[in-house]
């Protein structure tokens, strides 16, 4: 139940609700005992040789109501009598289930809430763990806690909440009744339930094991779907088709014999609590049997088949206990994986009476900045500062840390060592939202919404009208393939933007930093994948976007950043030139053969 905790947590908002649903079930419950209740004094004055015998006077419940039948019966005649107790019966059998639809109608709104909640603190967790979380998880594993683990607590867990609620108060009231009726032999009964449920307890540990097992294969075959529809043109470009599905089979294959294993342990629960149910029985009755022939027990007839019938009543509870307790074991290891997604550390996040701050002044300054990943160094003792209106290039080749350089800014990753300072204030005493609201990213990937162009443009803006996106859509010079669409801004860009071609799609996301405004600006290799046509549209759109604005631009063309204030070169993590274009070609070093190779003059 430890592992269920988190599902309680969310229960106990409901708690009114919580106790009607009790209520009703203690109403259901009692409806149903009363019925059976009358089969034992109906039988005894119905069937016995002299119905006017002499009324008990006993004070218990069954000699009452053996009482009250036998004043019917001296009224009214055996027939009627009985007669007027079956419509007693089903009387009392409506409000029984009148009682139990009332319950589920309280519980399934509940049960629909917390599946609700969970759903939205996955998200929400998602959405503030930082960038370097999601470099170690892969995406299918992400996606399958965020959906078949859901679909798997609710299924397993969820859909059983009523059975644990229901059945071990159903299965106290009616043992209470029996032991009533005979405590000798509820003691003998209640010697053989925990045998029982010691067996069912070692096959639900099992299943809980193998579940485990499917729930990382389900999301490694979720991987291999998403790596195989985004990589579709390499896979076919290589002709990997049939190693892609000698992936998806392998998993899929182990997925096959894992599920059966699950469901052959899952099924065994309900024969098996049935035939131990029989079992019970089969000895009850010969335990009740001696108990009565041996005429040394308070037990008749009339009391021991009511007892027997009330034994069967709990053999079902007892029934759906051990069906609900494999489930929830299969259930509790998909709420594991949901756990360790719900308790992962946010490491980038607001401090505790964090600073606002609503506009950059000055400059920002890495002072003596190291950055490591895990055990790797990326950058290493970097100073630099980028004074307002000013434009710094970084270059360099591959891995030498300038994208790691500039996540640093907006608090993608946190520094490992040394200070960021924007205005002289650390960056991590500020809020990030405010901080991040200085800053206007483009990428090298353009990152676009299945969504309308309107909204990928809007995306963060807070709602900005159509005459505001169409004049950021103009300076990024995205407007007039925008118009020339069938629908305009309306158009959708497609899954990842594939609509749309890669200059279209870069001059769009141009459009959506022109309209955040930003004072600071960061372009990541902003044109290096486009063809010379698309780069010369997006290198316009770029310097539009660039102007009176603070500008940190990494590129592998040094033709695009020749004009920067100053050029960085960065090799392993390190700061080895700076300057302008023309001194670090004086200096005839490392910038100097970056710009020979690529022969820019």
């Amino acid at each position: 139940m430890r592992k269920l905790s988190r599902i309680f947590r969310y229960l106990s908002d409901y708690k009114a609700n919580i106790s009607l649903y009790f209520f009703s079930n203690l109403l259901a419950i009692l409806f149903g005992l009363f019925s059976f209740s009358m089969l034992a004094p109906v039988l005894q004055v119905l069937f016995r040789d002299n119905a006017n015998e002499k009324l008990s006077g006993k004070m218990d419940l069954l000699s009452r109501v053996s009482d009250e039948v036998q004043k019917l019966v001296l009224a009214q005649g055996k027939l009627q009598a009985l007669g007027y107790i079956c419509i007693a019966v089903v009387a009392f059998t409506l409000l029984k289930n009148l009682c139990i639809y009332l319950a589920q109608y309280i519980l399934n709104p509940i049960r629909n809430a917390v599946l609700r909640r969970l759903r939205d603190d996955i998200f929400t967790k998602t959405l503030s763990l930082p960038i370097g979380f999601f470099t170690e998880e892969r995406k299918g594993d992400l996606m399958s806690r965020m959906t078949n683990d859901i679909n798997e607590v609710e299924l397993s867990i969820m859909a059983t909440l009523e059975v644990i609620f229901r059945e071990p108060f159903a299965i106290l009231i009616t043992l209470s009744y029996m032991i009533f009726i005979s405590p000798t032999l509820t003691l003998f009964l209640l010697f053989f339930l925990p045998i029982s449920g010691l067996i069912i307890g070692r096959i639900g540990k099992s299943l809980k094991k193998s579940s485990n097992i499917a729930q990382e294969q389900l999301a490694n075959m979720l991987g291999v779907i998403d790596e195989t529809l985004v990589g579709m043109r390499v896979v076919k470009a290589f002709s990997a088709e049939k190693h892609q599905h000698l992936r998806f089979m392998q998993i899929n294959n182990y997925l096959f014999r894992t599920r059966n294993k699950i469901a052959a342990r899952r099924e065994l629960a309900s024969p098996f609590s049935e035939t131990l149910g029989v079992l019970i029985v089969s000895v009850v009755l010969w335990y009740g049997g001696q108990l009565i022939f041996s005429n040394q027990s308070p037990l008749t007839p009339e009391k021991f088949l009511l007892y027997i019938v009330l034994f069967t009543q709990i053999i079902n509870p007892f029934k759906n206990l051990s069906t609900s307790f494999f489930n929830i074991q299969k259930g509790s290891a998909a709420l594991e994986r949901i756990e360790h997604l719900l308790e992962a550390e946010s490491t980038i996040k607001d401090i505790p009476d964090a600073m606002s701050i609503k506009d950059f002044e000055r400059s920002i300054e890495f002072r003596n900045v190291s950055f490591s990943y895990g055990e790797k160094h990326i950058l290493q003792g970097v100073n630099l500062v980028v004074e307002k209106g000013k434009t710094v290039a970084l270059v360099g080749a591959s891995g030498a840390g300038k994208s790691t350089l500039v996540d640093l800014i907006p608090r993608f990753h946190d520094v490992s060592s040394g200070e960021l300072l924007i205005d002289g204030e650390n960056v991590k005493n500020y809020r990030l939202f405010d901080l991040r609201r200085l800053m206007g990213v483009v990428s090298q990937d353009p990152i676009l919404f299945n969504d309308t162009i309107y909204n990928n443009i809007t995306l963060g803006s807070g709602g900005a009208n159509l005459e505001q996106v169409k004049e950021a859509a103009q300076i990024a010079h995205a407007d007039k393939f925008i118009e020339s669409k069938s629908e305009g801004y309306e158009t959708v860009a497609g899954d990842r933007g594939t609509k749309l071609s890669g200059g279209e799609r870069q001059r769009i996301t141009i459009a959506r930093a022109v309209l955040k405004n930003p004072p600071i600006l960061i372009l990541d290799e902003a044109t290096s994948s486009l063809d010379t046509e698309s780069e010369r549209m997006v290198q316009e759109a770029i310097n539009s976007l660039m102007k009176n604005r603070t500008c940190l631009v990494i590129a592998h063309r040094l033709s695009t950043v020749r004009h920067a204030d100053e050029i960085i070169v960065l090799e392993k993590g390190q700061i080895i030139e700076r300057g302008t274009h023309l001194d670090l070609i004086n200096k005839n070093g490392a910038y100097k053969r970056l710009v020979e190779m690529q022969q820019v003059r």
